[in-house]
């Protein structure tokens, strides 16, 4: 991918169940955006997500067992071996795909080792997210703040990393919990972090499999708090990584002074 930085090879891994009607638009999008690889992980569908995605231009490889973090992991595992960034976000189309210079351009000159993208300071169709999603995005950043002092607005599936940084971090959550366990690890870990606002999307098609489902959302939100409490009590925070100052984790704020 050419940015201003320079050549990075970056890679977007993109867990998918049974998104067959949004896989192949979110695959040109990306590669149109200048993603080197987009590999979609099909996490057990039982429509043509797999072929939809390779028609479009994508690697497929297959996790049978479900589980959200499970297929990043996989994703993670089958990215090619020269990546330098590796990139995720979902596969139902809500996330826009040309935000991708943005989120992976931090990290490619060196200012922010951490980015994910903040669907509450960007623009948002109407429907786009539950009021569950928010407040969950808003519980979760309230904790990460009060335990870590870094302070993060959403828990958005659209993030990077370099591929080195993320595989040290030793993430093991393999269900809906991956997320928020990579924004403790790298607020624990003292990682620059740099959130950037992007837009969000209603589902390009499918059927939601936690905000639209009322038991899978509950199943979701448990999990997801108690990551929380068991990666709080492990994670003491480590010193001596360069890091943002409390508050300045917002792209349009001036980078720091690396420590």
């Amino acid at each position: 991918m050419h940015l201003c930085s320079g050549n990075k090879i970056v890679s977007v891994v993109v867990p998918c169940l049974n998104e067959e009607e949004a896989i192949g638009g979110v695959v040109r999008e990306l590669l149109s955006a200048g993603a080197d690889q987009v590999l979609v992980v099909d996490n057990g569908s039982s429509d043509r997500t797999d072929a939809a995605a390779r028609e479009a231009g994508a690697t497929v490889v297959v996790e049978p067992v479900k589980g959200y973090g499970r297929a990043c992991a996989t994703g993670l595992a089958a990215i090619r071996p020269d990546t330098d960034i590796v990139c995720f976000l979902d596969g139902d189309g809500s996330d826009v795909p040309s935000f991708l210079p943005q989120i992976v351009g931090p990290i490619a000159a060196d200012r922010a080792d951490f980015v994910i993208g903040s669907r509450l300071l960007g623009q948002r169709e109407a429907g786009s997210m539950s009021p569950q999603q928010v407040v969950a995005g808003w519980v979760a950043g309230a904790l990460i703040f009060l335990y870590y002092r870094v302070r993060f607005t959403d828990m958005s599936p659209f993030r990077a990393m370099r591929v080195a940084d993320l595989r040290d971090l030793g993430m093991a959550e393999m269900t809906y919990g991956w997320n928020l366990e990579m924004q403790m690890r790298v607020a624990a870990g003292g990682y620059r972090i740099e959130e950037i606002a992007v837009d969000h999307r209603c589902r390009r098609g499918g059927v939601s499999k936690v905000s639209g489902n009322l038991v899978a959302g509950v199943s979701a939100a448990w999990k997801i708090m108690t990551t929380f409490v068991r990666l709080a009590s492990s994670l003491p925070r480590q010193r001596g990584r360069r890091t943002f100052p409390v508050g300045a984790a917002v792209s349009r704020l001036k980078s720091p002074e690396r420590s």
